[in-house]
């Protein structure tokens, strides 16, 4: 068994509670269903935003969906200038037996920017 780190990213159009838990729900449930990960699996989950998201913690979405006993942890990214605004980006930490080629990064909305390498869009 590997601790693996799984890395998603998306945005949001307005800086807004509803908008911040939404996007990081659709976001982490992608990334949870197309890793097939089991939440027992889940170690802990990492959320940053951008500085100009603070109407909610994306944290919260994680809560409401169920994962309760999973530590989670909130933080700014650094204000890079010229770097994509509205961005939510998570990093899934799982215990698992895949190989890192065999976890899928999921980048959604205007995130898909961040890493057009391996994104479907």
């Amino acid at each position: 068994m590997f601790l693996r780190g799984i890395r998603g990213a998306t945005t949001v159009d307005i800086n807004s509670a509803g908008m911040i838990l939404t996007e990081t729900e659709c976001l982490l449930v992608k990334m949870i269903q197309d890793n097939a990960i089991l939440i027992e699996d889940i170690a802990s989950i990492f959320f940053s935003v951008t500085p100009d998201l603070n109407a909610e913690f994306p944290a919260k979405a994680a809560r409401e969906m169920g994962l309760t006993k999973v530590p989670l942890l909130c933080m700014t990214e650094i204000p890079v200038p010229g770097s994509l605004p509205m961005c939510i980006r998570i990093l899934v930490h799982v215990n698992t037996l895949k190989s890192m080629d065999e976890l899928v990064p999921i980048y959604l909305n205007k995130s898909v920017a961040l890493r057009p390498d391996v994104s479907d869009d």
